[in-house]
């Protein structure tokens, strides 16, 4: 089966549940935060969905699969503002759980698609 769009790619679809679930974190941060964590979480959050999008629309496997390891990075990177939000206060324990939650699953299919766009290298 062909897959006409990223949006059909169900590693894009858990990025996305994983980038509203954090957009709903940053609302928990303080003012003071805007131009800062809020800021940088916000745009990590959104570079993982964004990269995978262009390595989508990328003609060569392995601009792809390039693209997808710096989505790899940024949503590492969003765990990191996240866990500094933790020790902050500003989100408890069980939401960084959650979070942990979208972040393995979001990680697990991200190395899935990658492995796969490798084999099509081929």
């Amino acid at each position: 089966m062909e897959i006409s769009s990223f949006e059909n790619l169900e590693v894009w679809k858990k990025g996305r549940e994983l980038r509203i679930f954090v957009s709903g974190l940053c609302k928990k941060f303080p003012s003071q935060e805007k131009y800062a964590l809020t800021s940088q979480t916000l745009r990590s959050s959104r570079s993982v969905t964004n990269n995978i999008a262009e390595g989508f629309g990328r003609f060569h496997f392995q601009e792809n699969i390039q693209f997808c390891r710096v989505a790899r990075g940024s949503l590492t990177e969003t765990l990191d503002h996240l866990i500094i939000a933790r020790e902050e206060n500003y989100i408890t324990n069980e939401e960084l759980g959650d979070f942990r939650i979208l972040y393995n699953d979001t990680l697990k299919l991200l190395n899935g698609y990658i492995k796969y766009l490798k084999s099509q290298l081929k």
